[in-house]
């Protein structure tokens, strides 16, 4: 099979369109015709080397989209369509998983990272750690919403939004463009600050009721704000505009720096900061389940796998409105 394979990780790396021996599944795994794959920041950050190699070469990709090909293990069927993201399996074992808490799982597997992904034409998954699509959903909606969907979808709930609340989404990429068609369907208000004229375009015809720059305060206090960019400042400036009682929820899985902020003026009166870590499969599911209720369409640029390049370029520029993704 063609697969874009990464083998020398680095500021400067770039993926390589390779022939590579088409996988084949184990027990309790499947093998999947990947018919698209979401391109996501954390596949930057892989391919950067901010996180370090798990593997000697590695095809990335965790929003995949795929068929279910024969044999079919138990609880599928050969032919239906699933979507496969980030978490890609767990023990079983530790605390987290037996109490409930499996993104936290001591000895997780993350695909596309620990396990080749989606950046090629077959992939092999955990056939526990697939999930059914709605048929209203089509491979290019379906596929940003396995990992930028669904970890959106999960800052929400860190963030304890409840339906009619003020909420702020301080970055406007793959993830917040999905969760504000949650907010929106909620009866939330939502204030948008983003850089780039695109992305605030993109937030004010998608309903915001507000959208500012970067670290423009609203002009009203929020009950709730998730942040999406990878920046300290945006994290202060998200929780200056808090209510008393109110929580930003941190959606990244690094910062490049916290700044000192003032205790006393931004943090006190009961506000909270809380980050968000991984996805549950009851995540998926639910998360999955309202995106066909409410008829959820992300904004997608569709790549060719020869283009996986230039779809992660794309992405770490900002230089396209909503999700990339590419299709085999």
């Amino acid at each position: 099979m063609k697969a874009a394979v990464l083998r020398q990780p680095g500021e400067s790396a770039a993926l390589e369109i390779e022939e590579v021996s088409t996988p084949q599944a184990g027990a309790g795994e499947v093998l999947l015709r990947v018919r698209a794959c979401g391109v996501c920041r954390t596949d930057l950050h892989i391919l950067e080397g901010e996180l370090p190699p798990r593997r000697a070469w590695l095809i990335p990709g965790h929003q995949i989209v795929g068929e279910v090909m024969a044999p079919a293990p138990a609880g599928l069927e050969a032919g239906a369509r699933v979507g496969v993201g980030w978490l890609g399996g767990t023990d079983g074992a530790c605390w987290y998983c037996g109490h409930g808490k499996e993104n936290l799982c001591d000895a997780p597997t993350f695909t596309g990272y620990d396990v080749n992904g989606g950046y090629a034409e077959y992939a092999v998954a955990r056939a526990d750690f697939v999930y059914p699509l709605p048929e209203g959903l089509s491979d290019l909606d379906a596929a940003p919403l396995l990992c930028a969907g669904i970890i959106g979808f999960r800052s929400l709930r860190v963030a304890g939004v409840e339906p009619g609340e003020r909420v702020g989404l301080f970055g406007f990429g793959a993830s917040a463009h999905l969760a504000i068609a949650v907010l929106r369907a909620w009866h939330c208000e939502v204030y948008v600050a983003t850089r780039g004229a695109g992305h605030q375009a993109l937030a004010e015809s998608l309903g915001a009721a507000w959208v500012g720059a970067e670290r423009d305060r609203p002009p009203a206090r929020l009950d709730r704000a998730v942040t999406f960019a990878p920046s300290g400042d945006v994290v202060v400036a998200a929780l200056a505009s808090l209510r008393k009682g109110g929580v930003v929820a941190i959606n990244a899985i690094h910062l490049d720096r916290m700044p000192q902020f003032d205790y006393d003026r931004l943090l006190w009166g009961e506000r909270q900061i809380r980050s968000v870590t991984n996805m549950t499969r009851a995540d998926a599911r639910d998360f999955l389940g309202v995106a066909a209720e409410i008829g959820l369409r992300p904004r997608v640029t569709v790549f060719r796998l020869a283009e996986a390049n230039q779809a992660l370029q794309a992405v770490k520029r900002d230089a396209i409105d909503g999700a990339a993704v590419i299709v085999p």
